[in-house]
């Protein structure tokens, strides 16, 4: 990373206390869940469901399912911005880090980083840039060098000091299956992230988080009804330790219940030719109140917000900055 832009962290304990801090972004899983009247009510049932799922996959020497839980850290990301004399903050990127507390042995183990992904600069592209370059086309279509700078300031993110000076290992995302998109459950089977789907054609968020060095492979965890997408760079099955992975499962798997019940809490599990739909009846929902309407809307206000804060002071240095840069 060049001296115009650092990186420094800041974290924050996602528990039933949780108050989002003034520069989160509230399209973020967690912090939606942490306003209104319902919002102690809404994040112990949270946790309740992450410790639960985590047991129910970790169910060896683990008889009364209670051994271990789940604790969450909210890592933000900002990116200092030193150009010209002017001195700036900008809030970059938020993820989660897993942490396994394990009853047994009162021991605490490390659990994986990233999980949850929000980008301020992914609110701009998908949310402002994509939407004005296809306004009033015929066609949809993708504007040239999508995703570059995002992708690059990620990637300088992994390989700043300050990421290595955090964390062990390179981090995993766990998101939603395409509902635009075809799955096809294959003959492979993994102990913990259950059988691998194999996607019939790259979506744009799968060749979007490729600029950012990032794979993707789609599992459905055992007792799950739907895959989920698990992006990563290196080896996704060797890397991590079972109860690693079960950490990121039993977190993301717990939010995408709340957030797309009609995929992640369906009555029926996926197929062996499987197209998840939000427009699926048979689903059940959760207790916990989440407001999906208000996140969309959210994404635009946020993406205007980076292309205000961010795109525009600065374009003329990401413009230089990008360019030495190669993806």
């Amino acid at each position: 990373m060049s001296q115009e832009f650092t990186f420094a962290i800041e974290s924050i304990n996602f528990d039933e206390n949780y108050h989002p801090s003034d520069n989160t972004r509230i399209t973020t899983n967690f912090a939606n869940l942490a306003r209104g009247e319902s919002r102690e009510e809404n994040l112990r049932n949270t946790l309740k469901m992450m410790n639960n799922r985590f047991n129910d996959l970790a169910h060896w020497d683990n008889p009364n399912g209670d051994r271990y839980s789940v604790e969450l850290e909210i890592v933000t990301v900002n990116l200092n911005i030193d150009y010209e004399g002017r001195q700036d903050t900008f809030p970059s990127i938020e993820i989660l880090k897993t942490n396994i507390v394990d009853h047994t042995t009162n021991k605490r183990i490390d659990g994986i980083v990233g999980n949850n992904f929000s980008s301020y600069v992914r609110d701009y592209d998908f949310s402002v840039l994509l939407l004005e370059h296809n306004k009033n086309q015929p066609k949809f279509t993708v504007p040239e060098n999508f995703g570059d700078l995002h992708g690059k300031l990620f990637k300088g993110f992994l390989n700043s000091e300050v990421y290595q000076d955090h964390f062990a290992k390179p981090p995993v995302i766990c998101i939603s299956v395409s509902d635009t998109k075809i799955y096809q459950r294959s003959e492979n089977h993994h102990p913990v992230l259950g059988v691998e789907y194999i996607q019939t054609e790259p979506s744009l968020t799968e060749k979007y988080f490729n600029k950012m060095g990032l794979q993707v492979r789609y599992f459905m965890p055992q007792n799950s009804v739907a895959p989920l997408a698990f992006f990563f760079c290196g080896d996704l099955l060797n890397d991590y330790s079972n109860l690693e992975l079960i950490s990121t499962i039993s977190t993301m798997e717990t939010f995408q219940r709340i957030y797309r019940p009609e995929i992640y809490n369906a009555n029926a599990a996926a197929g062996k030719h499987y197209q998840p739909s939000l427009k699926n009846l048979d689903h059940s929902l959760t207790r916990i109140v989440y407001d999906r309407e208000e996140r969309s809307q959210l994404a635009v206000k946020q993406g205007k917000f980076t292309e205000e804060q961010f795109i525009k002071p600065y374009q003329a240095l990401l413009e230089q900055w990008a360019a030495k840069h190669v993806l």
